[in-house]
């Protein structure tokens, strides 16, 4: 039976395709979120520690707390915790606003950790090199944290972008369209065994590229 309702081979592609669009459009959007939102709250979370620039117990307790609220929920849980938030700001609960929010909280929380952990293997020494020449705090995160943390940075970018992919596959269960909707409506659902396969070989293939990439760009950014 599922040999007659499966897609046709050369008819996958007209499916596949602008699934894949959908796919790097949410991605993409929410990474941006991301890096903007998650980069500076993992330098925060670092340098109010007491090995950071500015220590300060409260603040650092405080923000932490919340990064390791937003990593403690399994993606699914998350997305229906935060169904009221979606609500009020979207007014929708399904299709590809509804994943914004759960996927930016989620990304954002775990790119923050993933920066501090990166920050925190800079050498405390250069950070006193810096503070000892009369640099500014601003300007040792810059020239100092930042690009000394950069290897890091990437491979934990790479990470947090193989991550978000996986989730916005979770979140074609609720309509967020993308490779995750056409295999759950399609593959699943109308027991479609090409339709399964090809998103299942894309996905793979997908996270291999990315994963690949990186490495590859963290050997050459390391010094």
């Amino acid at each position: 039976m599922s040999a007659l309702l499966a897609t046709p081979w050369p008819d996958v592609p007209d499916l596949l395709l602008p699934a894949l669009g959908e796919t790097f459009r949410l991605v993409g959007l929410v990474m941006v979120v991301v890096v903007a939102l998650g980069g500076p709250l993992g330098l925060v979370i670092f340098n109010t520690s007491p090995l950071g620039l500015f220590p300060n117990r409260v603040v650092h307790v405080s923000i932490s707390w919340i990064a390791n609220l937003g990593r403690s929920l399994p993606f699914l849980v998350l997305m229906a915790a935060l169904v009221p938030v979606t609500m009020a700001v979207f007014s929708t609960t399904i299709g590809f606003k509804a994943a914004l929010i759960p996927m930016s909280v989620a990304g954002i929380a775990f790119f923050a950790r993933l920066t501090e952990n990166a920050v925190r293997e800079v050498p405390r020494e250069l950070l006193d090199v810096g503070l000892a020449g009369g640099s500014s705090k601003a300007q040792i995160i810059a020239s100092i944290q930042l690009r000394e943390a950069l290897p890091g940075l990437v491979a934990g970018l790479t990470l947090n972008l193989v991550a978000m992919i996986e989730y916005s596959a979770i979140a074609g269960a609720i309509g967020s369209g993308g490779v995750g909707y056409l295999a759950v409506n399609y593959g699943y659902r109308r027991f479609d065994d090409n339709i399964m396969i090809a998103c299942i070989v894309v996905l793979i293939a997908l996270v291999q590229l990315i994963q690949f990439s990186g490495d590859r760009i963290v050997r050459a950014l390391t010094h």
